[in-house]
């Protein structure tokens, strides 16, 4: 997807006027979550088992995720849009890559990747858009590596946009991506709806898929 979609821009300016404050939000999100840590740590071990644990974290935001895969035993790595996001990283986790870069231009080599994590990162992109992500993806899993999408749900069949606090995001019925997935490649291996916390508004979809 070009850098020059206007979107895209939209998005990293939006992401980039709120960083400071997005970074304190999502302190110790997992910590009254534990079905999200479940989810998580299915997805390490999955990447682990496959023989191949570098494993990059698309769209990071501040590296907090980006960390935990870490420490789930992954050799991970994040990107972002977002300057102001990347520098955060950066200074909260020295020890750690992360590099400014857009979601359809990882930069790693063909088949090279254990595992692809899009936690709640592809939320802002229009539907429409949204396959040249799931290319990208594919192109840098080795097959047989794993994909995790996280992402906001919603019962029947369409696609559903809302007022996300930062910038306009989408509800994706949990068959519409699994089955646009399966379009660019990938097997489904589970999935996941989980009902909102009390300090949330809608369903929450994870899909675990793999690179065929």
């Amino acid at each position: 997807m070009p850098e020059s979609s206007s979107y895209v821009s939209a998005t990293a300016a939006a992401y980039d006027a709120v960083a400071t404050v997005y970074t304190e939000f999502v302190q110790g999100v997992l910590d009254d979550q534990p079905l999200d840590r479940a989810v998580l740590a299915a997805f390490a071990e999955l990447v682990r088992a496959s023989g191949n644990t570098t494993a990059v974290e698309v769209g990071c935001g501040p590296g907090h995720m980006t960390a935990h895969l870490r420490e789930l035993g992954l050799d991970a790595f994040g990107l972002d849009i977002a300057p102001a996001m990347i520098d955060i990283a950066r200074a909260a986790y020295p020890g750690l890559r992360f590099d400014l870069a857009s979601m359809d231009a990882v930069d790693a080599p063909d088949a090279s990747l254990g595992g692809v994590m899009s936690w709640y990162s592809a939320i802002h992109t229009p539907p429409a858009e949204l396959r040249p992500y799931l290319d990208e993806f594919h192109r840098v899993l080795a097959p047989g590596g794993h994909l995790l999408l996280g992402f906001y749900s919603v019962d029947g069949p369409d696609v559903v946009p809302f007022d996300h606090k930062v910038v306009t995001a989408y509800r994706w019925p949990l068959d519409a991506l699994a089955a646009l997935a399966a379009e660019t490649g990938f097997t489904e291996v589970a999935r996941a709806r989980r009902e909102p916390a009390p300090n949330e508004r809608h369903l929450q979809g994870r899909l675990f898929l793999r690179r065929t």
